[in-house]
């Protein structure tokens, strides 16, 4: 689907607006077309999961919607909601968002950065049907779509056994979703798949031509509700479901803006979510730590199939939290104070450290914006907030909290003096190791004089250099391993940032090993 521009994903619109609005919206349920079901080869599996993928449902308007079933999925699964990048790392348009739920990793990855498709890398980083077909050929796989550039680009259905490929740009999505939901529900009731990923469409034509905000967007959402409790409904009435142990997943590829559209850097445009209940899946969980990469994780754990580092996957299961010390920091996570920009119910900054971990601002200049001054902790949605578009967006690879020294939001406050802020971690124990191994992820945007340098001391003593960084990296995993001294009991390490005005460095994953 098109989603940068609100009229280009429809070819079959009349020229007056009001021919426009309803061809766009269609009625919201429709006799499905008359197609026979696929035949699948018999499934081999008891662990079994449904991906359902809703295109531009945006989840803080979920509430407002009936949405029975998606509301019972989220009181009794797991449900994350996140943030998107957005340029230069990719729009948030369907292509790179539908690549990032299908392959599991990020778009410099699968080098997806739009509708175009161009640059794809899908023989690297495969679809998980296309993954399954390799290391587990003997499951029973489907997919049905009706935006056809998931198939004819090999985004979702290459390893499937059968599929459904309708084209809702020619015909209209409302039909083709309500045919997807009529096929999918006969072959969960009368055959044996393990594995199904089905996409619906129509939520998005309704947000890019009347809005996020408007009643039919709600209502378009109370629809393919519908068409969730329909294939939920049939999972139940399987004849063989209490032998089985079935996970479905819901998630979504992009938001709107409340006037609709997207593409752009918004935070309406950037929301997307996360949301599964199965075996192993708590209930009413609410993680702060899952991305949307992580759907194709989710399905590898419940089928029990432990993922080739080889893979490069980005994501991991909803069920499992990040071990991150800075995850402990929810609680004392406050409001904007000099940050008028952010809302004030966005609780998403503090400048309280881990236990164990300390902030040393003892050459900090005076003055500056509050939630800058020195390193901060925060999260995606307060962080990303405070500026748009200078590519606090590209954090990806951070989840929940994370550590930022940001000098150029610090100086958009009067201030004297510079920038100059260390992070410093707990004591860790060495003694009789050969290695230490530091493990981070990091965001760092270079500019002029700014200096961000790792630090380590062995024994309390003198802290020493050991990685500068001169030139950006943008949201990639750290590794340093040093071998330890003679006499070394134990290393703490230090992340010290000098700025004026200028860019930003942010940690996040921090992990220390010993070899």
């Amino acid at each position: 689907m098109s989603r940068s521009r609100p009229l280009s994903r429809r070819s079959v619109l009349a020229t007056t607006a009001a021919a426009a609005t309803a061809a766009a919206v269609g009625p919201l349920a429709t006799a499905p077309a008359a197609y026979a079901a696929s035949t699948l080869p018999d499934g081999t599996s008891k662990d079994k999961v449904l991906v359902v993928g809703i295109d531009g449902l945006r989840h803080d308007v979920i509430a407002a919607a009936n949405a029975p079933h998606l509301k019972s999925m989220m009181a009794n699964g797991t449900y994350g909601t996140s943030l998107l990048y957005a340029n230069p790392m990719a729009a948030t348009s369907s292509g790179p968002g539908w690549s990032t739920i299908s392959t599991g990793v990020w778009p410099d990855k699968h080098r997806v950065k739009d509708n175009s498709f161009a640059g794809k890398n899908y023989g690297q980083y495969p679809g998980f049907l296309a993954r399954l077909a390799q290391v587990r050929p003997q499951l029973s796989t489907y997919a049905a779509v009706d935006w056809k550039p998931l198939d004819t680009q090999g985004t979702v259905t290459p390893g499937a056994d059968a599929k459904l490929v309708l084209d809702g740009d020619r015909d209209g999505y409302t039909g083709h979703d309500a045919t997807i939901a009529a096929e999918t529900e006969s072959i969960l009731r009368d055959q044996n798949p393990d594995v199904l990923f089905v996409y619906f469409g129509q939520v998005d034509i309704v947000g890019h031509n009347l809005g996020a905000a408007s009643p039919r967007y709600r209502e378009a959402t109370d629809v393919v509700d519908g068409h969730l409790g329909r294939l939920l409904a049939a999972i139940r009435a399987r004849p063989s479901y209490a032998t089985e142990r079935w996970t479905v997943i819901v998630a979504t590829d992009h938001g709107h803006t409340d006037s609709g559209g997207h593409g752009g850097s918004a935070i309406e445009e950037r929301r997307t979510f996360v949301l599964a209940q199965g075996p192993g899946i708590a209930a009413g969980a609410t993680p702060g730590d899952t991305r949307l990469v992580d759907v194709a994780a989710t399905v590898f754990k419940q089928l029990g199939i432990a993922p080739d580092p080889a893979w490069g996957l980005d994501g991991k299961p909803i069920q499992e939290r990040s071990t991150d010390p800075f995850e402990a920091l929810y609680p004392s996570l406050s409001a904007r104070v000099d940050e008028t920009g952010i809302p004030a119910g966005v609780l998403g900054w503090t400048h309280t450290a881990p236990s164990g971990w300390s902030v040393v601002n003892s050459a900090m200049g005076t003055g500056g914006v509050t939630e800058w001054r020195g390193w901060a902790f925060a999260t995606d949605e307060f962080w990303s907030r405070s500026h748009r578009d200078q590519s606090r967006e590209l954090n990806v690879r951070s989840r929940g909290v994370f550590a930022v020294a940001d000098s150029d939001e610090w100086d958009d406050k009067a201030s004297s003096g510079r920038y100059d802020s260390t992070l410093v971690t707990p004591a860790y124990a060495v003694g009789g190791r050969s290695t230490v191994t530091l493990g981070f992820t990091t965001l760092y945007r270079q500019e002029g004089s700014q200096s961000a340098r790792v630090l380590a001391s062995w024994n309390g003593g003198t802290p020493v250099v050991v990685k500068s960084y001169t030139s950006d990296v943008i949201s990639q995993p750290q590794s340093l391993t040093l071998d330890v001294p003679a006499g070394a009991a134990n290393v703490s390490f230090r992340f010290h940032y000098t700025g004026s005005n200028n860019w930003y460095w942010v940690i996040d994953g921090v992990k220390v090993a010993t070899g």
